[in-house]
């Protein structure tokens, strides 16, 4: 096989597979944005016992797009949390931040899998273009 043949084959796998599967990796938004307001209910309320959670909890509500608003809960005994596909659940505010606990944890995971994935498509992209054989100029 020819010089040239072998690095239009390295070529295409690089622009084929290799930098697919790193849009495909890169493409995910970023987990960090997409719990919206949670944060803001695990600082504003529910650590210190019954009689806190009593008391109104302010929190931030995405509206789309990315929108917040501040939103007041007056009775945050029971909160309903968007689970995703159009999902709620009726849970009580320590539930609901145990609930905001262990999906930050795995949304943290998610998103450091994504980050060692795409670090190596981009090492083996680099190893590809650094070994490819350089095509000879025609005489």
């Amino acid at each position: 096989m020819a010089a040239a043949e072998k690095a239009q084959r390295y070529e295409a796998f690089v622009s084929d597979v290799l930098q697919r599967d790193l849009r495909s990796v890169t493409s995910y938004p970023r987990f960090e944005g997409s719990w919206g307001g949670w944060g803001s209910l695990c600082y504003t309320g529910g650590f210190g016992g019954p009689q806190e959670a009593a008391a109104p909890l302010r929190t931030q509500v995405d509206l789309g797009c990315n929108f917040f608003v501040t939103a007041e809960v007056p009775d945050p005994q029971r909160v309903f949390v968007a689970l995703g596909y159009g999902f709620y659940a009726e849970l009580t505010l320590p539930e609901a931040l145990r609930h905001l606990e262990r999906r930050s944890r795995l949304l943290q995971r998610l998103s450091d899998s994504l980050t060692r994935d795409g670090a190596k498509i981009r090492a083996h992209i680099r190893l590809v273009l650094e070994v490819t054989p350089c095509p000879l100029p025609s005489p």
